[in-house]
């Protein structure tokens, strides 16, 4: 059970803030996971969601590098609730199996796309190492450019903040959904 209300219904929230449910409602077919918390601060939520809207559907990113930019996100901050949403898109999107496998079990990434791992280690080293190398900055801005770059930068950072507060207040994704290893 999470640690702060979960609001999911429109009457939870403020007349004067219910166009931030509304909104995030509208974008995403309903209001669950990461905006159910934020919405204790309706203000937050409906930024976050004005930002995610751009991250999630409008982003210059193919969805196959975006799902695998949010898998490797969650597998770095080891959010079982974003694991399990994402995982099902990633595999929608095209996500070969060995490069989820790779994420999940922080395995190496020998074998994988260029563009799979080129992802995972820009992942991987912007969150353990708080940077990203020149070599691996430079092997990004060669395939994705800089707005591609910033793209998968601003990802990869947007999902952090959301496995941040899922972590935090304790959201558990559903009993039959797939969790991390």
């Amino acid at each position: 059970m999470a640690r702060i209300p979960q609001i999911r219904q429109r009457g939870e929230v403020s007349e004067d803030m219910a166009r931030h449910f509304d909104s995030i409602a509208s974008s995403r077919g309903r209001v669950s996971g990461p905006f159910s918390v934020l919405l204790n601060s309706p203000e937050v939520a409906g930024r976050a969601a004005h930002l995610g809207a751009y991250i999630r559907f409008e982003s210059t990113l193919a969805p196959a590098v975006r799902e695998l930019a949010i898998i490797t996100t969650s597998r770095e901050f080891d959010c079982d609730y974003e694991w399990s949403a994402h995982v099902v898109l990633a595999r929608e999107e095209g996500v070969r199996e060995e490069a989820i496998q790779a994420v999940a079990a922080r395995g190496d990434l020998d074998g994988l796309s260029d563009d799979e791992s080129l992802v995972i280690r820009y992942g991987r080293e912007m969150f353990r190492d708080k940077r990203v190398s020149d070599a691996t900055f430079d092997r990004a801005m060669d395939r994705f450019g800089a707005q591609g770059v910033t793209d998968l930068t601003a990802t990869m950072g947007y999902y952090g903040m959301l496995a941040c507060a899922l972590n935090t207040f304790e959201v558990e994704p559903a009993p039959n959904a797939e969790r991390l290893p």
